[in-house]
């Protein structure tokens, strides 16, 4: 029994940060707030109220998708997705089902693998349930302040094949998304979602199985996305393990087989994260789309764009640097190690800081990677100005230091002590390096630059 590949898809939730709700004008900002302080009869479902699209939302969704590489079909449509839960008033979520705003994206990995998007919708979110005790008693507690802040959904394909990529992707997602200044796109405070769709491709002998579906929920950090995707796919393959034994003693299995041309029979499953037990939690069976009897909003009309529309979205495109452009310009124009400009580009401000930083420095006769090594290895003092930063690598280069000589020939001798140190940088670990910057200042006082360890590495056998 083999396992052939983990086939992993990703349904990204992100709420943008638009003054105002999705269909109507009450605050969008509804973190942190006084709960049921920012709703209006129209989030809060109430008969009679009619909604009205949100201009920017839809503008900011289609930039996304034009940033992910997507196409915009001239013809698009909100519909009503139809179930009850509490926190859903209206008995309904306006979404997108079969016209969407943007189809057929791509997003790369640093590896080079093309992750495929299916498509970028724009939704509103639902209310926020509380789980509370009053006077002794457990009670669930609505707060409709969210319900109806516009939330645009990203699907992938399902081409991620572990859980480092599914992070990575994430990672690339949100740095995207704040790069374009759509959203803050912080997990920990819910204006990102995602929910990882897992299954397995298992091979049994001369057949392929494939385990079912399921969609995890209730993730609010990276690391925690790639723990419950690693423990899925650990319970997945010891399941269908089981499943098998109960078979060859004649059992009724408990899922069911396949072959290689159709997936394993058995519903679809929703499971929990949780983080206290460190293991997923089946919630419920999960619906298919016929389950939400969609169908178009009569209350909103459908937009068709012109060709001039769509041309103006296009063009306005070109107006941001995004982040993996930004990155190359970085390579070339500062002569930049990859290492180098992936920190640096990280954050939006952070770049901008050092090239404010490279502007001053100019004049004063300091090179850009000088400025990029006291950022990135954190040498300066925080909260400088770039004025004070430049001023601050001046001082540093008339500072008597030790010889570079005596500086090299620690790094060396660190190197052989520490050979898990170096097996960690070959295996493409660069933050292993890091052990080694640690010990030379801890020795005398002195950050290196990790590009000069790397240099005195591949010097050696």
């Amino acid at each position: 029994m083999e396992l052939v590949k983990t086939i992993i898809g990703l349904e990204v939730h992100i709420e943008l940060k638009t003054r105002s709700k999705m269909f109507c004008s009450c605050k969008g900002d509804h973190f942190g707030k006084e709960p049921n302080t920012q709703t209006c009869p129209t989030c809060l479902g109430l008969p009679g109220a009619l909604p009205v699209p949100n201009k920017k939302a839809v503008d900011w969704t289609i930039l996304l998708g034009l940033s992910l590489g997507c196409g915009i079909p001239r013809f698009a449509r909100f519909d009503r997705k139809n179930y009850f839960y509490p926190d859903l008033p209206k008995g309904y979520q306006i979404s997108q089902y079969d016209k969407p705003f943007c189809v057929n994206g791509q997003l790369s990995l640093d590896s080079g693998k093309i992750i495929h998007i299916r498509r970028a919708h724009l939704e509103e979110d639902t209310a926020k349930l509380l789980h509370e005790t009053i006077n002794g008693e457990k009670v669930s507690l609505i707060d409709f302040n969210r319900s109806g802040v516009p939330l645009m959904e990203v699907v992938s394909e399902p081409d991620l094949s572990s859980s480092d990529e599914a992070k990575e992707y994430l990672e690339k997602l949100q740095q995207l998304v704040q790069y374009l200044e759509i959203s803050s796109a912080e997990m920990e405070k819910g204006s990102m979602r995602c929910e990882p769709n897992v299954n397995l491709e298992i091979k049994d002998g001369d057949k392929i199985y494939f385990t079912p579906i399921v969609e995890l929920k209730n993730i609010n950090s990276f690391r925690f996305v790639k723990k419950a995707i690693d423990y899925e796919i650990k319970r997945q393959f010891e399941e269908f393990k089981k499943t098998r034994i109960e078979k060859t003693k004649g059992n009724k299995p408990s899922l069911m087989h396949g072959n290689k041309h159709s997936l394993m029979h058995g519903n679809k499953q929703t499971r929990g994260w949780d983080e206290d037990k460190q293991i997923t939690i089946l919630q419920r069976q999960k619906e298919e789309a016929n389950d939400y009897r969609y169908f178009p909003d009569p209350d909103i009309p459908p937009i068709e764009w012109s060709e001039e529309s769509i041309k103006y979205y296009v063009s306005s495109i070109k107006g941001y640097e995004l982040p993996w452009q930004k990155r190359k310009r970085f390579e070339t124009q500062y002569n930049l190690s990859k290492y180098q400009t992936k920190i640096l580009t990280q954050e939006k401000e952070v770049a901008n800081y050092y090239e404010q930083c490279v502007k001053i420095g100019r004049s004063k006769g300091v090179a850009g990677i000088e400025i990029a090594n006291v950022i990135i290895n954190k040498r300066a003092p925080e909260n400088l100005t770039p004025q004070k930063l430049v001023e601050f690598v001046c001082a540093s280069k008339t500072t008597s230091w030790k010889a570079k000589e005596e500086v090299d020939e620690l790094i060396k001798k660190l190197v052989l002590e520490h050979p898990e140190v170096v097996e960690g940088y070959r295996k493409g670990k660069m933050q292993a390096l890091g052990v080694i910057v640690g010990l030379v200042k801890k020795e005398i006082g002195i950050v290196v630059p990790i590009e000069r360890i790397v240099e005195i590495i591949s010097t050696q056998k």
